[in-house]
């Protein structure tokens, strides 16, 4: 019979192995950071895996209701004394029947994920929709027929001038043992958005309450999903957290994830079911870090995509996969969080969901113009965001332009060959010596280099794993720098580049970084198909980014800004050196951090601004790259590295690129070098 297909997700990670081969070997001969500490018996319940089925288009493959085992008895004993998540198997258990899709959940994985879209410092002025109020409450009287809730209101027009009271049954059940309690003395948390025209209650606590408020402002990225948790009386960020999108084993892109819903009946449903599962577990998790009760967590902003948005709202994406692109609703959504099943914070815990600036360019891209404000720039600003899609601003106080340019979550370390997410033992920073064409390296959780005395000890507990999103950009950069790759991408031979760090592939040549496999670790390499899923992303990026620029009619920008985990992690230079950025002076290239992160908190902190960012959306121009002609001429050129015909002279000032180049010849990824002319 012939081996069954197995791919991982949100590693990528794939490949064949024979009928009747248990997930969890299948992981671990291919690197999938899976954990097991009970042998494979079913004990320890680590090794829990996330199976799916139906047609992936972008994987290539359908996966039959059978490509799985049926639960055997390890399994349904474990399911029925300590419970199994519906859907998941236990990887040691469940066996490979047929062509599979399996996601491996963060708290399966062994190295977990580092927060790279943390919070940025940011002043902000405090005036957020839900606020405290300490009243005390005219005690009920025999002469008087009013109830305890129409006295309520009575208390906080007369002390608080607030008008025109609202309340939901969860608060109102909790209304009359709290006024008792506190001896008539309560707080309230009251609620008023930016468009609502009544306040309304969503808790009560007797007396003064003195353990805070919360709100969540959440960054829902097509790969990563980041949130931070925030006091609502100081603006303090308490608590960050992060962890890997579970949307990702539907489609690594946005496309691929609506050809999901659209081959697949009740697809988006279960993209809808799979994205707010994680949220509950996120929300838990961050209120459990900051020592808090998750119902304190009142109220929550959401910043994503258009295809996240509508999946998070649980509105089919399928028209935002096809001309002309049309959203459900493009403006903000403000409801319950309970209607979205929302439910590990307040019960009557409120959601505001910012607005979209068009088909392709969504509230993620307004967020980052609520927080960046291109629209009060003297000069001509290029805000670039990048994740699995690139947002792009191009502004100042004339006129703004939007475009998103699909990247792709290469630059997220997915779809790489030895890519992995943020963890520690991931290699984040890298350097190739252009003499000797040896590398030394970076990875997060230490602040040594490779090279340094203590590196081997300070990483015994994490290891070498892999490499990350900001590692794979910074290894081409190097790369070519040091003449190991040419200016198409090619990667030379070992006899062409003069290292036995090259090894062949087949007609292609493969970068050795780190070699762990004596010590039982992995082999991390660079390969071609690496460097080419770079290019399509960079060259995506680059060509949205002159889209704008062409519509403005210039060739130059006067600075750029840098956005997202993105920003935050790739120097300057070595984004610039790939050709992901136009030509810039090097200290106008600034990091704005999580931008989209910083408008999501914006927008939770102050009830104004969103008043102020759906005014600064109906001012943006938005230019579709789908449609534009010269989308592809741009996108061509920029594959080159650092680009065909654009010049790159603030670049040149301070590195020199080899002129070298490539031509393979014969399966031993031979060939000859010339100098270009």
């Amino acid at each position: 019979m012939t081996d069954a297909l197995v791919i991982f997700t949100p590693s990528g990670k794939r490949g064949r192995f024979p009928i009747g081969t248990p997930v969890l070997t299948a992981a671990r001969q291919l690197g999938v950071d899976l954990d097991s500490v009970c042998g494979g018996r079913g004990i320890c319940s680590k090794c829990q895996v996330q199976p799916s089925y139906g047609d992936f288009p972008k994987f290539g493959v359908h996966v039959a209701e059978n490509a799985l085992n049926d639960f055997n008895a390890v399994e349904e004993r474990y399911d029925r004394i300590r419970g199994l998540k519906a859907g998941r198997r236990l990887g040691c258990q469940a066996t490979v029947q047929g062509d599979i899709v399996v996601d491996v959940p963060p708290e399966s994985q062994v190295h977990k994920q580092v927060v790279r879209k943390a919070a940025t410092q940011r002043d902000i002025v405090m005036d957020p929709a839900t606020k405290l109020y300490f009243v005390e409450v005219q005690e009920p009287d025999m002469h008087d027929p009013s109830g305890d809730f129409e006295r309520l209101k009575d208390a906080l027009r007369d002390q608080w001038q607030i008008e025109d009271v609202t309340a939901a049954l969860p608060f109102l059940s909790k209304l009359q043992t709290a006024l008792r309690k506190g001896q008539w003395k309560v707080t309230v948390a009251a609620h008023k958005g930016h468009q609502d025209s009544q306040v309304q209650l969503l808790d009560i606590w007797p007396g003064l309450h003195e353990d805070g408020l919360y709100g969540l402002a959440v960054d829902l990225g097509s790969t990563t999903i980041a949130a931070h948790l925030c006091d609502l009386i100081t603006g303090e960020v308490k608590a960050s957290s992060g962890r890997m999108n579970p949307q990702i084993r539907f489609g690594e892109d946005l496309m691929s994830r609506v050809s999901y819903s659209m081959m697949n009946p009740g697809g988006d449903k279960e993209m809808t079911r799979a994205v707010r599962d994680a949220l509950n577990d996120l929300t838990t998790g961050i209120a459990e870090e900051a020592g808090i009760a998750p119902s304190l967590i009142v109220e929550a902003t959401f910043v994503c995509n258009p295809v996240m948005h509508h999946l998070l709202l649980g509105l089919d994406p399928v028209e935002l996969g096809q001309a002309p692109f049309a959203l459900a609703t493009s403006g903000s959504v403000s409801l319950n969080a309970r209607e979205m099943d929302l439910n590990q914070m307040n019960p009557n815990a409120r959601v505001f969901v910012l607005p979209c600036i068009a088909g392709h360019v969504g509230a993620d891209a307004a967020a980052v113009a609520l927080s960046e404000e291109p629209n009060k720039s003297d000069d001509l600003v290029l805000i670039v965001d990048v994740g699995t899609n690139a947002e792009i601003l191009l502004g100042d106080k004339s006129r703004v332009l939007a475009c998103s340019s699909p990247t792709g979550p290469a630059f997220e370390g997915a779809q790489i060959s030895s890519g992995q997410r943020a963890a520690p033992g991931a290699i984040e920073k890298l350097e190739i010596k252009p003499e000797t064409k040896e590398p030394r390296f970076r990875v997060i959780g230490c602040d040594l280099w490779s090279d340094e005395e203590g590196f081997a000890e300070a990483t015994a507990g994490s290891g070498v794993t892999g490499i990350a999103g900001s590692g794979i950009i910074e290894a081409l950069a190097e790369m070519r720098s040091a003449g190991i790759m040419d200016e198409s991408g090619l990667i030379g031979s070992a006899e062409q580049v003069g290292t036995t760090r090259i090894e062949a592939e087949g007609r292609t040549n493969t970068y050795v970084i780190h070699d762990g496999s004596a010590k039982g670790g992995p082999r991390i390499t660079v390969t071609q198909n690496d460097v080419r899923a770079i290019q399509l992303a960079k060259s995506a990026l680059y060509a949205g980014a002159r889209l704008l620029m062409d519509e403005r009619g210039v060739d130059t920008v006067d600075r750029v800004v840098l956005a997202g985990a993105f920003g935050a992690h790739i120097s300057p230079k070595h984004a610039m050196l790939l050709g992901m950025i136009p030509d810039v002076p090097l200290d106008k290239v600034t990091s704005a951090g999580n931008a989209a992160g910083t408008g999501a908190r914006i927008a939770l902190c102050n009830v104004s601004a969103r008043n102020d960012i759906e005014q600064i959306v109906r001012q943006i121009t938005k230019v579709e790259t789908a449609i534009e002609p010269k989308f592809q001429e741009h996108f061509v050129n920029a594959n080159a590295i650092p680009h065909k015909t654009d010049a790159f002279p603030n670049l040149s000032k301070i590195v020199t690129l080899p002129e070298v180049s490539f031509n393979t010849g014969g399966g031993d990824g031979g060939g000859r070098k010339r100098r270009r002319r």
